[in-house]
């Protein structure tokens, strides 16, 4: 989308808004489908940190995502989301879901061409 999706744009500020990660949704992308439950940027930023923190390759960059002053700023502000913050998210691929734990994404509201609340799940019955 070259204009963000008003409506859009209002599920990712009350998700911020209400500090929850309880929104299901899917979301497709340069023609990926993403599926999972949004987060506000400073609990997701958190998370990645955790995760990174933990790698002896990565440790050092997760002092960048620690930096939730900017999701704060512009909250206060009250300047739109610019982005989606995925966790427990996963691209679909047919009848899989990559990665099967499900992973955390950051997207653009800019790039998403459609949309759908809840998340889709694959089973074998």
């Amino acid at each position: 989308m070259s204009k963000p999706d008003d409506l859009l744009v209002e599920v990712a500020a009350m998700v911020e808004s209400e500090q929850t990660n309880q929104m299901s949704l899917t979301v497709v992308v340069h023609g990926a489908v993403i599926t999972g439950r949004l987060a506000p940027e400073a609990v997701w930023r958190q998370r990645v940190a955790e995760v990174l923190k933990d790698s002896d390759r990565l440790g050092p960059f997760s002092s960048i995502f620690m930096k939730t002053e900017v999701a704060a700023h512009r909250r206060e502000e009250g300047q739109p989301s610019t982005h989606l913050h995925f966790h427990v998210a996963r691209i679909l691929q047919g009848t899989l879901g990559i990665p099967e734990t499900g992973g955390m994404y950051r997207i653009a509201i800019k790039d998403v061409s459609a949309w759908t609340v809840g998340d889709f799940s694959y089973s074998d019955n």
